[in-house]
């Protein structure tokens, strides 16, 4: 009986796990060989392939190279059930030197990174690229706690489940250190369209 019993559940228990087996993301892929996307003191564009969005960033600062930072991001594929990508821009720049607060309009997710140095303020100024998908909505969002810990120290941010998504920014500037200090605005979002637009 108990070998029947196997026998029966055994595809099933197989089944779900298949299906459900990369509900947390595995190890990051920061492009080759772990390179940065940027040098100190230079502006940056960086996106995720088509369909991809953003789910880790890595940085380094370095007081001696204009309290300017080192960074990379690795993408992942985007939950199947939220299909492809229906459009992506940019948004808005965040100007340097301030504090700033911002979340992809029309609902979409982030999946990239445009950033500027400006040696007058010692800081950069950065653009998100967004995707919507379809007319899919966020909800139970939350903000992640301050990257880094400490202003002028590494920066390792790292979305551990599947199915949450960054959809934007808050990051406060120090004057005194020349650095930011990022919280990020982590949503999942709905398996069906929404009637109604988040701006």
């Amino acid at each position: 009986m108990d070998i029947f019993l196997l026998c029966v559940f055994l595809p099933l228990v197989t089944v779900a796990w298949g299906q459900y087996s990369d509900y947390y993301y595995g190890p990051y892929n920061y492009g080759d060989n772990d390179e940065w996307v940027n040098v100190y003191r230079q502006g940056f564009n960086f996106q995720c392939p088509h369909g991809q969005v953003i789910v880790a960033v890595r940085s380094v600062f370095s007081k001696k190279e204009g309290s300017d930072r080192l960074w990379n991001y690795a993408c992942m594929p985007a939950s199947q059930s939220l299909g492809e990508p229906t459009e992506c821009w940019w948004e808005e720049i965040n100007r340097a030197g301030t504090e700033w607060y911002q979340t992809c309009s029309n609902n979409g997710l982030v999946a990239g990174f445009q950033s500027q140095y400006f040696p007058s303020v010692l800081d950069r100024e950065w653009q998100f690229y967004c995707c919507r998908y379809s007319r899919r909505c966020p909800y139970s969002c939350w903000l992640t706690t301050e990257y880094p810990g400490h202003y002028r120290e590494d920066m390792d941010m790292m979305m551990y489940t599947y199915d949450y998504y960054i959809r934007g920014a808050t990051t406060t500037f120090s004057a005194v250190h020349r650095d930011r200090q990022w919280k990020f605005i982590v949503c999942r979002m709905t398996d069906y369209d929404c009637p109604f637009q988040n701006v």
